[in-house]
């Protein structure tokens, strides 16, 4: 999609639909006056008829018969000042309004939002309009895209306009790679296979200097040790793949961000099967994987100065005759050894050589996101990412991403008291912890194997994706990350 901001008259500026607002008492935004007057009291009229909701977020499309917008649409606010939750469904449920033109003028930055300023107000905009145009149409007929390719953002005054066009530009660069992410996310499993996803990376790789590619293969990765990696893939014909990404836009002395992606295309639970109800769904469990490519899209997108390495860790999770069983004991790269007492259990196998491994760029951070366990979907629902850390200041930097993109998170104990649960008779550790507290157990196991450097855990078991009628990827923790990143 196009963005642009500017300074516009309202009354002057052509558009498909003119987004403005309207208070609890029917009082319009100073654009939605303007044009009300120019309509000669048209929107007054339908305001004063009782066709907008009082809910805020409800909204009114309107036919104008004069002037150079074609439509309106309003959206109400609530009763006193504006929250920061309240205008982000302002921005959400007016840009799923107008998706379907083929352009929009939004003028929501007239309004006043608490503890906000307007750069913020941008960027909620412009991602919320990016979001609202994505459509999977990969393996449709006759799906088509939205129409909605140009989308403006009004700055009130000339010297709001630079913080307006730079809140536009980030929120457009989380819209994209929250959309990559989704679209990869929504691939069946036929389609979206490990040797996919490396395809992919080495093609974004071919468009952009900044961006390099390796891809680790199953006889690179045995050359490595990584035996908990490959005990994943062995019952799968899919070949396993270990995508590192590096984007260098900062200095080269700078020690990069990496971010680890899980990336099992499809879990079917191996030997220990999972239950055939939903299976369908275990083609997000490459979630982590998809909000990685992402983030990288984004960065290409956006050109910040960082250093980042996201790791995919990608492969088919299946029962064989060649599958790991339940009691089988495997060596990972850092040498440690582990007991599989639930091949369903992979995420953490694949995730824990992947951790090793990136401690070899001598990292700054290390962030892994995962489609983990339905415990921390039992525990937060679908609302919250579960964060762990053994970094107290990362921890906390997340959280704060996560409160300002909207895309947040909820931090999780990772307490030693924890640890024993994971206790084997017969090897270094075993791969689950019992049914209690598995969420938490999970994130221990993976502290294991990244003490050398500052670290967080994010199972997004509960929000990469929803259920139901909704079905689909929703593209987080990627405005999270970026957010993150950013603040670097």
């Amino acid at each position: 999609m196009q963005f642009s901001a500017k300074v516009s008259d309202i009354a002057k500026q052509r558009a498909a639909c003119s987004i403005i607002s309207a208070d609890a008492k029917n009082g319009l935004s100073p654009s939605g006056k303007a044009l009300d007057q120019l309509s000669k009291g048209v929107i007054s009229k339908i305001l004063k008829r009782g066709d907008l909701g009082v809910k805020p977020g409800s909204t009114q499309l309107i036919d104008l018969l004069d002037g150079p917008s074609e439509r309106v649409l309003v959206v109400r606010t609530g009763k006193g000042d504006i929250t920061q939750v309240e205008f982000r469904k302002l921005a959400s449920t007016s840009a799923t309004a107008v998706k379907r033109f083929k352009d929009a003028t939004s003028y929501l930055c007239e309004l006043e939002v608490e503890g906000a300023d307007k750069t913020w107000q941008a960027q909620q905009i412009a991602l919320a309009a990016g979001l609202a145009t994505y459509r999977f149409t990969q393996c449709l007929t006759d799906a088509k895209p939205y129409p909605l390719t140009k989308f403006t953002l009004h700055a009130p005054e000339r010297k709001q306009l630079k913080a307006i066009q730079k809140g536009m530009e980030i929120g457009a660069g989380q819209a994209v790679g929250s959309n990559v992410a989704r679209e990869l996310g929504d691939l069946p499993g036929n389609i979206c296979t490990p040797n996919y996803l490396a395809s992919e990376a080495r093609a974004l790789a071919k468009k952009h200097t900044k961006l390099t590619t390796t891809i680790l293969d199953e006889k690179k990765m045995k050359t490595l040790g990584m035996g908990a990696l490959l005990s994943v893939a062995k019952g799968s014909d899919e070949p396993p793949a270990l995508i590192a990404m590096h984007y260098k836009g900062g200095k080269t002395s700078e020690k990069p961000i990496v971010l680890v992606g899980k990336g099992i295309t499809f879990d079917s639970g191996g030997i220990s099967i999972k239950p055939g109800q939903a299976m369908d769904e275990m083609k997000y469990d490459m979630g982590g994987a998809a909000s990685v490519f992402g983030v990288i899209n984004a960065l290409v997108e956006l050109q910040p100065a960082i250093n980042v390495v996201g790791l995919v860790a990608a492969a088919e999770n299946m029962p064989s005759g060649r599958a790991s069983k339940p009691g089988d004991i495997v060596t990972s790269m850092s040498g440690k050894t582990i007991e599989i007492l639930n091949t369903d259990a992979e995420g953490r196998l694949v995730l824990c050589d992947a951790l090793t491994y990136a401690g070899k760029y001598k990292p700054r951070a290390v962030i892994d996101i995962a489609t983990l366990t339905g415990a921390c979907v039992i525990a937060l629902g679908h609302h919250a990412t579960g964060l762990y850390a053994n970094n107290e200041a990362l921890a906390q930097d997340l959280l704060k991403a996560g409160e300002t993109s909207g895309d947040r998170a909820w931090q999780m104990p990772l307490w030693d008291e924890y640890q024993p649960s994971l206790d084997s008779n017969f090897a270094d550790m075993q791969n689950i912890g019992g049914r209690e507290a598995g969420s938490i157990t999970a994130a221990c196991f993976l502290s294991r194997f990244a003490k050398e450097y500052n670290w967080a855990h994010m199972d997004i078991a509960g929000s990469a994706w929803k259920s139901g009628a909704a079905k689909g990827a929703t593209g987080r923790p990627v405005p999270l990350l970026v957010e993150y990143l950013l603040g670097k």
